[in-house]
């Protein structure tokens, strides 16, 4: 995928994520059966970064749930992070900062600390053209300690017959099928207004070789969430 290509991309899932904050926010009022599962495992006392916070429901339910450790979200989207701010309990020792993992050198923007978990949900699939894909693991990499935990989703919305209903053509954006990668997806969004974000399906071939590629191993693989519990692509990353 050539850079302006992912650049025009990003710039569409920005306009969406700030445009519809809102509106998504109160579509996810509630944590993924694959989200709970996976939080069930952090110490209580872990040092957390979590990349693509969005609107702050990891943070709220780890407080619910005795969490004593720290917790940095990070998140591109001001409407989503001021929901993540207003939720956050005081008895959490919690920080929310805006970041965009598509910019250059992003990892200059936090703290130079290392966290025992990183949790990437439902994010990593809106990271358009394989260099940007890469970069971000790589980068998850840094800010993991060696004996540290990746825990990620993908989303898998061809599973679902509904969703496939809500694909675009590339054309809506005067963008050819041939400038994207393989797997690159538009898809309608109508709720408090007409939008459209983009998402990358991914396999675990490709996964894996991200992985890879980041200096990780997959430890586990699991499918979970939605009606036929198995909307999303969950995987365990730990440091090679």
């Amino acid at each position: 995928m050539k850079p302006e290509i992912a650049q025009k991309i990003v710039s569409l899932n920005h306009q969406f994520y700030q445009s519809f904050a809102n509106d998504f926010s109160e579509t996810r009022g509630r944590l993924q059966m694959g989200v709970l599962k996976v939080l069930e495992r952090i110490p209580d006392k872990a040092s957390v970064l979590d990349l693509g916070c969005g609107n702050g429901k990891v943070a709220l339910h780890l407080a619910q749930n005795n969490f004593r450790g720290t917790y940095l979200g990070a998140d591109f989207s001001l409407g989503l992070l001021s929901w993540a701010t207003a939720d956050a309990p005081d008895t959490l020792h919690a920080d929310f900062q805006e970041l965009d993992l598509t910019a250059p050198s992003w990892e200059n923007v936090l703290p130079a600390n290392r966290y025992d978990v990183i949790l990437c949900f439902a994010t990593f699939h809106h990271i358009p053209s394989q260099l940007m894909r890469e970069s971000l693991g790589k980068n998850m990499r840094k800010f993991l300690k060696d004996d540290g935990v990746l825990y990620m989703s993908a989303w898998q919305f061809i599973r679902s017959e509904r969703l496939k209903k809500k694909i675009l053509p590339w054309e809506t954006l005067n963008i050819s099928p041939e400038e994207v990668d393989e797997g690159d997806y538009l898809l309608d969004w109508q709720r408090g207004g007409s939008g459209v974000r983009y998402v990358h399906l991914y396999d675990e071939k490709e996964l894996k070789e991200v992985a890879e590629r980041s200096g990780f191993k997959i430890v586990e693989t699991f499918d979970s969430d939605g009606e036929g519990g198995n909307l999303g692509l969950y995987q365990v990353w730990e440091p090679v």
